[in-house]
């Protein structure tokens, strides 16, 4: 394929996952917001329903042989940046993906996320190259190493290497505990909606006795 074509595609692909998460108002910071702080689940479950088809889609291409995932290293570092960029999420009221669509709208907060976004990427290449955190990248191995604060790296693809089982099973037994993840969220649904049901009809048996007793009321005053 050429570098024409495959730019032609990534356009296309582009174009059209952009113009869903658009319409959808898909977020991942939402897909967590909204589950703890508000109790709805809607992004929660598209986002879990999203990670179910790639984690199936991924394995599976592993197990044939066209998968290549990145390989890198968990550590203390991997802790922190995480905890850092989920602080951004929140103070920018968006994930990575949701920003981008929101500044394409002409949210000037959301084009402001991304330059400093930018600025912050660019400023932290220097750091990293002038003066980088001791225990990466020179103990990235692959293998743990707890003096140095790093626990290695495993994917679906190395198990597969190293204990010769198809990496589609592990990626099936990933599905499986995304797929209890979301029936429970959707039984919780299903009570939540159940309360409100029943407190809507006492709140209406309610309001019709109070008009009741007030039209008796009424007609006393009026004989």
């Amino acid at each position: 394929m050429t570098p024409v074509a495959e730019c032609l595609i990534a356009f296309v692909f582009g174009s059209i996952v952009g113009l869903l998460v658009q319409r959808s108002r898909f977020c991942n910071t939402a897909a967590l917001r909204d589950a703890i702080m508000f109790k709805t689940y809607r992004n929660t479950k598209a986002l879990l329903v999203a990670m179910m088809i790639l984690t199936v889609a991924f394995t599976g291409f592993m197990s044939v042989g066209a998968g290549h995932p990145l390989d890198f290293d968990v550590g203390f570092n991997t802790f922190i940046g995480l905890f850092l960029f989920g602080i951004g999420m929140v103070l920018a009221g968006a994930c990575t993906v949701s920003t981008w669509v929101k500044a394409a709208e002409g949210n000037i907060g959301a084009v402001w996320a991304l330059l400093f976004t930018f600025i912050g990427m660019f400023l932290f290449s220097l750091i990293w190259s002038w003066n980088y955190w001791p225990p990466a990248p020179a103990s990235m191995t692959g293998e743990p190493n707890l003096p140095a604060l790093q626990l290695g790296a495993a994917n679906a693809l190395t198990l597969q290497e190293k204990l010769g089982i198809p990496a589609i099973f592990f990626g099936l037994a990933q599905t499986l505990v995304l797929f209890m993840i979301y029936r429970a969220l959707r039984r919780k649904e299903r009570a939540q909606q159940t309360k409100h049901e029943a407190e809507a009809t006492i709140h209406k048996a309610k309001a019709m006795t109070t008009q009741e007793g007030a039209g008796t009321a009424a007609h006393a005053a009026s004989e």
